[in-house]
């Protein structure tokens, strides 16, 4: 090797030490970046240790039982030594169970805030990163819970990490579970750390989180009642700016709103406030809260939307039928609204009946449920000679729940009183329940369709001017209220049934669910006179030799609608007895 070659092989050696330190030095500073990040990313449970500004019980509604349960969490945490003294231990895991948007996370910064202790938050996703992420991040959020005892650790979602495990599972997400079950039970001590977990599936999570030592005791949280939706809205109402004439609006809203969550009633606040700043409006009138729950049930208004003349007029008489169907139905609430107006992708028009808070049903309430539910096909077959597919969902909805009725209800004599599971739509093969039950089911099926359907018809031919009348009305001007209608119906021959609140662990309750209104002997004194007066009284109280067995709770006394009203009005403030005890009570009070 000459001179030359010596110089050339020099310059390649130090080209490629220079290339090597470049890439040396571009590893690591990717490696501190990586590391500064997961640093960072490490921290993300922290976001409500110490925070000035602390979330505590009034700020949470609508879930009284929950925090009347979770109310021994909180004295732990503020005093533990009362309980330690006594031996006692509180629970390490708290799981709790509700659909999304009953407040789950908001209880458990509630539980932080109370107490006054540091409060880690995290996502059960958020341990679901790369290869070892999920055991590291769980032992991190554990070990910082320890430094800043007494502390609570909520994970939200824990089903993202806590389902049943199987053979061919997801191996991290076990991994994660496995650390996760060691944290709360295992050698290490967890003194003064609660553990808070929220989740809707229950039933997926593996069988080891809910032993004994870890999540060990659950709280249920459900969708609110009417008292919880009205103490909700007068939480979200005081952010808005409200008609300073509107009186009562928390219990109007709370009324219209069965079966909303907390989440629900603050998109309803919101979309309100939307619409009024929309429109220009001075004030959130009661009218913007209407649009604002019409346009999260049925979806934005469409009045441009372009429908032929004969569909609208096909859509307002359908219409027309639901409505004058459901007038004269004993057990279907008041028509508050019918409109033509369409609504989002679908929906032409709708008809909408007052919110009932009913929790049971029975085969008259049903039957006449089918009925307004065909009302529309029978007026396009009365009025129009004619059907459309127009009642294509209406069709769905009700062949879904006599279905129900029938294998699930017990309510088919043919059938019988069983209750079968739902078996796998489509696949015969996967029924639960043999071929001729099959047969008896569709035959009972078809013909609780039938009578509803034949009752439907003679209804609508007995108003076929009202049907005509109300129609007509709709077109000319879309939308009619209730007021509307009494003047083309008249008022309902069926009385309005009031819903009641009974203070019955704070269940609210309608009046056809319970149908005896118990309350104490000294809520009865103001009235007392009335009710003696009225002569509106049941059977005699018994005579002294007679039998002392409990009677029947229909032979109450009877009461006129204005003392019905001042007793219901009396109901949230009274104490609840049984049914046989407040109505010897009251017989007692009358005949004394």
């Amino acid at each position: 090797m000459n001179f030359l070659e010596k110089v050339i092989l020099c310059k390649e050696i130090m080209f490629l030490g220079h290339t090597a330190l470049c890439v040396a030095f571009i590893a690591y500073i990717w490696r501190q970046v990586t590391i500064k990040n997961t640093e960072r990313k490490e921290q993300f449970f922290e976001l409500e240790k110490n925070t000035r500004k602390k979330v505590c019980f009034d700020d949470v509604a609508g879930c009284d039982e929950a925090k009347q349960e979770i109310i021994e969490i909180v004295e732990f945490l503020k005093n533990p030594k009362k309980y330690e003294n006594f031996g006692a231990k509180i629970h390490k895991g708290v799981l709790l169970v509700g659909p999304p948007g009953t407040g789950k996370t908001l209880l458990a910064k509630a539980i932080a805030g109370e107490s006054g202790v540091s409060f880690l938050s995290i996502s059960g996703s958020d341990f679901v990163q790369y290869v070892g992420a999920g055991p590291s991040r769980m032992r991190s959020l554990f070990s910082e819970a320890k430094k800043c005892a007494p502390s609570v650790i909520f994970i939200d979602e824990i089903d993202a990490i806590g389902r049943a495990r199987q053979e061919d599972g997801n191996y991290e997400r076990g991994s994660t579970l496995n650390q996760l079950l060691v944290e709360m039970d295992g050698f290490g001590s967890t003194n003064g750390v609660v553990v808070l977990a929220g989740t809707n599936m229950p039933d997926m999570l593996d069988k080891a989180l809910l032993g004994p030592g870890r999540f060990d005791f659950q709280i249920s949280i459900d969708t609110p009642d009417i008292r919880g939706r009205d103490q909700i809205f007068r939480i979200h109402l005081k952010a808005v700016k409200l008609d300073p004439k509107a009186t009562n609006l928390a219990q109007k809203l709370a009324v219209l709103t069965p079966g909303f969550t907390g989440a629900d009633i603050a998109k309803v606040c919101n979309e309100a406030a939307l619409i009024a700043a929309r429109t220009d409006s001075e004030w959130v009138t009661m009218d913007h809260f209407e649009s604002a729950m019409d346009r999260i049930f049925f979806g934005p208004e469409k009045p441009n939307k372009v429908i032929s003349k004969q569909d609208r007029r096909t859509v307002a008489y359908h219409e027309s039928g639901h409505t004058v169907t459901a007038w004269f139905l004993e057990h279907i609430e008041p028509v508050r609204k019918v409109t033509i107006v369409p609504r989002g992708s679908s929906t032409l028009g709708c008809t909408q009946c007052a919110p009932s808070e009913n929790r049971i049903m029975t085969e008259k309430q049903f039957f006449d449920i089918a009925c307004v539910t065909l009302g529309g096909r029978a007026s396009e077959q009365v009025m129009l000679g004619e059907i459309s597919t127009g009642s294509r969902d209406d069709l769905e909805k009700l062949t879904e729940m006599t279905y129900e009725l029938v294998t699930r209800d017990g309510f088919s004599d043919k059938v019988g009183i069983l209750s079968f599971p739902p078996g796998n739509k489509g696949s015969e093969n996967l029924q639960p329940y043999s071929n001729n039950t099959r047969v008896a089911i569709d035959a009972e099926v078809k013909k609780w369709v039938q009578e509803a359907y034949d009752h439907t018809l003679q209804i609508i031919k007995d108003h076929e001017e009202h049907v005509d009348h109300i129609a007509k009305q709709l077109l000319e001007k879309e939308v009619l209220y209730e007021e509307d209608l009494i003047k083309v119906l008249g008022e309902r021959p069926w009385k309005t049934r009031i819903l009641c609140g009974l203070k019955k662990q704070n269940k609210i309750i309608s009046k056809q669910d319970r149908r005896i209104v118990a309350t104490s002997p000294s809520d009865f004194g103001s009235f007392y006179a009335k009710i003696r007066s009225s002569g509106h009284c049941g059977s005699q109280p018994q005579e002294d030799g007679e039998s002392d067995e409990e009677t029947p709770t229909d032979s109450t006394v009877s009461l006129p609608n204005d003392v019905l009203e001042e007793v219901l009005s009396r109901l949230p403030d009274c104490s609840v007895l049984s049914c046989t005890s407040a109505s010897k009570t009251l017989r007692e009070l009358i005949y004394s």
